[in-house]
């Protein structure tokens, strides 16, 4: 009898790394994959020969097999999902499941861009563009950009529920109150809500400290088997439950923009973990925008919809808050070179595992946390992939 059918083998991540993150102006986004895939081996404590498996997307034309044969790997299951930013969180529930079954032992995900640099070096221009074929031939031709379809969802919560442009401004204060303690974010000073407010306006309602930053950089998660957690070099972080939903893509069969995907994926994460939101310690959401941190808490079940904005307001989201939110400060003020779901993970093992330093999580014994979500958001909350965590 396969073994799948016996005994699903539990899943941890036994590996995690950042390559060189922020102002990467040397190294091609392959050096950076490369580093990354380096350092995540070596904090496991495994040799590259366990790896069987590999999730690339975001580069090259044959993603991931260029990839592998970069990195020398000739992997037996390999994932190229690209859902934008939930890819990562999608991959590891992909990849939990297939080493649960038996089709692989240890999966690579790795990431790197060099978004930052590549507009220094006039490789690209700054605009994104996702083409305009298929639905996004009905929207292209008036300029909504994607930035524009997310203040058109926030515009839309504020109608709703009377979430005020202060209470969206204060995501991105405590996320650089978070950033102030990481030496690796790439923005550490403080910022007040003024400040937030008074910036040059990017899309209404946001201004530019609303939105993410560009930045380089990569990273890389290793998952294993079980009976690999004897021979790895850190405490293990086990995947309890993943989930994961498509909804739209076209705004217009967006069925309500103050709900966003992460709706189903948090729901499904919390059921196969065996969880609810209140057993969680840490929360690492995907924030492109302001809204998205404050929709998708609502969505995971931290607060009621259209209570966002008042949760945001009591100064939960720092470290030492009720609920810490994207502890190393986010796409806000740490890090956003592309695809940044993986970083999500790598933060909340890092957490898990006490690892994260001066902006370590502490509970209220002086423990470290025991529970993390990591939700990934993709497009324009077209796409959502959540992971819970433990130790």
């Amino acid at each position: 009898m396969p073994r799948s059918q016996r005994h699903p083998r539990k899943v941890a991540v036994v590996g995690i790394s950042l390559s060189d993150c922020g102002r990467v102006d040397g190294p091609t986004p392959y050096a950076l994959h490369a580093q990354a895939a380096r350092r995540a081996l070596a904090d496991s404590g495994l040799g590259r020969d366990v790896v069987d498996g590999l999730g690339s997307a975001g580069l090259g034309t044959l993603a991931p097999a260029e990839v592998a044969e970069y990195l020398g790997l000739r992997p037996r299951w390999v994932d190229s999902t690209s859902v934008g930013g939930a890819t990562w969180e999608v991959m590891a529930a992909h990849a939990t499941d297939a080493i649960a079954a038996g089709h692989a032992n240890a999966v690579l995900l790795v990431y790197g861009s060099t978004a930052r640099a590549d507009i220094r070096a006039g490789r690209r221009t700054s605009d994104l563009s996702f083409g305009a074929r298929g639905p996004l031939q009905f929207e292209v031709p008036y300029g909504h950009t994607l930035i524009a379809k997310y203040a058109m969802a926030a515009r839309r919560h504020m109608h709703e529920y009377g979430t005020t442009a202060e209470q969206l401004a204060e995501v991105a204060v405590q996320a650089r109150a978070n950033a102030s303690r990481n030496p690796d974010a790439m923005f550490r000073d403080p910022i007040t809500v003024d400040d937030v407010l008074s910036g040059p306006v990017i899309a209404d309602p946001f201004t530019k400290l609303h939105c993410c930053i560009r930045s380089d950089g990569g990273c890389a998660v290793l998952l294993a088997a079980e009976e690999y957690v004897p021979d790895t070099a850190k405490a293990p972080v086990w995947v309890l439950g993943s989930g994961e939903h498509v909804s739209h893509t076209a705004m217009s069969e967006w069925d309500d923009f103050t709900v966003s995907p992460a709706a189903v994926s948090g729901r499904l994460a919390f059921e196969r973990a065996g969880v609810r939101p209140g057993d969680v310690d840490i929360a690492e959401v995907y924030d492109a925008f302001t809204y998205m941190t404050l929709v998708t808490l609502e969505d995971l079940g931290f607060c009621a919809k259209g209570e966002g904005g008042a949760f945001m307001e009591k100064g939960r989201l720092r470290l030492d808050g009720e609920l810490p939110v994207n502890t190393d400060g986010g796409g806000l003020s740490a890090c956003h070179p592309g695809m940044r779901g993986l970083f999500l993970l790598v933060e909340a093992v890092r957490q898990l595992r006490g690892e994260a330093g001066g902006h370590q999580v502490r509970r209220t014994d002086g423990s470290v946390p025991e529970l993390a979500v990591a939700s990934g958001t993709g497009g324009w909350f077209c796409s959502s992939g959540t992971v819970v965590l433990g130790r």
